[in-house]
């Protein structure tokens, strides 16, 4: 690793003032990812401004929804009792991510900040758009079993957040708080965050330099109570995603009244499916509904030679999503 410079913010105006003026800085909290990526020479900062003193905790009911701080960690939300009841997609995305260990660790806010795990990008000796714009993407002839189908582009089709927790958030108009520094706060949809590749893939957020997420508010809402997120991935434990769904329905008489669908594993982006969410609306939760709406989530993949197989599992697993939800 490269030498850097340590310190440990005491307010976020500090935090955000240290990130401004030192372009190369970056925030550290629980470190799990980027101290990996320091690692392997994929980012090189000069500082590392700590912000785990911030008061940027609390998992909390409010008139807008559940808020959660960005510093709480990925355990202490999947298996906090209001998330578990309310919103049972969110707390399984989180507890089926990574090992104990890391969900001890690793914070809410640098979770949504996860970067791609493609090969290409992980390994210097290959070229990335991602990490050199322009150098080009060997993943769109090269390995691509474990990428992106829906959201690429000529640039880029590395999965921008490889992750289960804002797949989950996406499905449920989750709304992101970023702090500029000075009190100065927005609201951004988490729908709203990610940057599809398009010709710069090395966009990922709309995050600007020095801005910290403060917090994520849930709305509450039926279909997010009767929800769940189902991850299918090689192996049991510790993987990440191949396809993934999280689904909320509201179902009255055997007539959905709302849905909620997002995928994960197969979008350059958590991938809100409202072309799913239409057929379901209204229709009678049954297997064949289910299916349609299935197909209408995938419609638009562009598999390639390796990943073609994610556009049947996509949709196997979306059913199968469906049928645990309205079956309760």
């Amino acid at each position: 690793m490269n030498d850097f410079s340590y310190t440990q913010a005491a307010s976020a105006k500090e935090a955000t003032a240290l990130r401004k003026d030192t372009p190369t800085a970056a925030y550290i909290a629980g470190g799990t990812t980027l101290l990996d990526l320091m690692k392997a020479h994929l980012q090189e900062h000069s500082q590392l401004v700590d912000i785990t003193m911030l008061p940027f905790k609390g998992i909390e009911q409010t008139k807008e929804g559940l808020r959660i701080g960005a510093l709480e960690t990925m355990s202490a939300v999947g298996e906090h009792p209001l998330v578990v009841q309310q919103y049972p997609a969110v707390s399984q995305s989180l507890l089926l991510a990574a090992s104990p260990q890391l969900r001890n660790m690793a914070t809410i806010g640098g979770n949504i900040l996860q970067r791609t795990r493609c090969g290409y990008f992980r390994d210097p000796a290959f070229p990335c758009n991602k990490r050199v714009p322009g150098s080009g993407c060997p993943a769109l002839e090269g390995d691509n079993h474990n990428l992106a189908i829906l959201g690429v582009s000529d640039s880029c089709i590395a999965n921008s957040y490889p992750g289960d927790f804002s797949v989950a958030l996406a499905a449920f108009d989750a709304v992101l708080t970023l702090e500029k520094g000075k009190g100065k706060q927005r609201q951004v949809p988490l729908n709203d965050f990610y940057r599809l590749p398009g010709n710069t893939p090395h966009i990922e957020t709309v995050l600007e330099p020095g801005e910290l997420i403060v917090a994520v508010t849930i709305p509450t809402a039926t279909h997010a109570q009767r929800s769940a997120y189902l991850k299918v991935r090689e192996r049991s434990s510790y993987a990440y995603a191949l396809a993934s769904a999280a689904v909320g329905l509201d179902v009255q008489s055997g007539t959905i009244r709302a849905a909620r669908v997002a995928l994960g594993g197969v979008g350059a982006q958590p991938w809100r499916s409202r072309e799913a969410e239409k057929v379901l609306t209204g229709a009678p939760a049954t297997e064949a509904t289910f299916r349609a709406a299935a197909a209408a989530a995938l419609q638009g993949a562009q598999p390639r030679e390796h990943n073609r197989f994610k556009v049947e599992l996509a949709q196997n697993t979306l059913v199968r999503a469906l049928q645990q939800v309205s079956a309760g």
